[in-house]
């Protein structure tokens, strides 16, 4: 099993910037990836951006350029780095890992309890 837990979010004003973190922990795994979806009310959760073990990252459109993940392998724990943030923002921000145990290999996903980033005009 693995646990995740955010941290940060919260409300800021149109343009500011907030950041957003995410611990995994648990008893002997693997992780593949780790990344950040949101669900903003009445919409489908979307991926924001994801990150491999090796360092890939992948974006959704709408924040290239404006939000950046990155990740401390020695303390299993992901960031969002959210910059120039806009109204449309506004979400509960889930944090995610795709890991295994070691073996056997059962890759499976992993969600944290969400954090609440208010971005307002």
């Amino acid at each position: 099993q693995v646990q995740l837990v955010e941290s940060g979010g919260g409300l800021v004003q149109a343009g500011g910037s907030l950041r957003v973190s995410c611990a995994a922990s648990g008893s002997s795994f693997i992780i593949y990836t780790m990344g950040w979806y949101r669900q903003a009310p009445g919409k489908q959760r979307e991926l924001v951006a994801s990150i491999t073990s090796g360092g890939t990252t992948t974006y959704v459109d709408s924040v290239k350029g404006r939000f950046t993940i990155s990740r401390d392998g020695a303390k299993n724990t992901v960031y969002l780095q959210m910059n120039s943030l806009k109204p449309e923002d506004t979400a509960v921000y889930y944090c995610n890992s795709r890991a295994t145990t070691p073996w056997p290999i059962r890759p499976k996903d992993y969600w944290g309890q969400g954090t609440q980033v208010t971005v307002s005009s």
